[in-house]
């Protein structure tokens, strides 16, 4: 599976942005998926995950209300909708495919493919 994250940019505290991460290959579905974050100086962070149906999200304590994942089986593609954007939100944004089995991909070791980042800054 090859993953590629899009829709970062520059944005005011209190904006919105929505990542898209499309994914290559037939086997998409049996994918459960998640977004990372990784703020500069800082480690790589869990967002938010999905399971392989849609049905079931899992998000991280810092963007709960704020930002909403979601996924379309269809165009193979996975989104993260961020509203009331933050300053510290700003980081480089990763999409998952999770390991086989696995939801949510909460750490690192828990992912079988990365997506290269974008780039989301929050200015004040």
């Amino acid at each position: 599976v090859q993953l590629q994250a899009s829709g970062g940019g520059l944005v005011l505290a209190g904006g919105s942005l929505r990542l898209s991460c499309a994914a290559s290959g037939r086997t998409f579905s049996s994918y459960a998926m998640g977004w990372f974050r990784q703020a500069p100086g800082k480690e790589r962070e869990f967002v938010a995950a999905i399971s392989w149906t849609g049905g079931s999200t899992y998000y991280a304590d810092f963007v709960k209300g704020r930002f909403t994942i979601s996924r379309d089986n269809a165009k193979n593609t996975v989104y993260l909708q961020m509203n009331s954007l933050k300053p510290e939100d700003t980081a480089v944004y990763y999409c998952a495919a999770a390991r086989y089995g696995t939801y949510p991909p909460y750490s690192d070791s828990e992912v079988a493919y990365w997506g290269k980042g974008t780039l989301v800054t929050v200015s004040s």
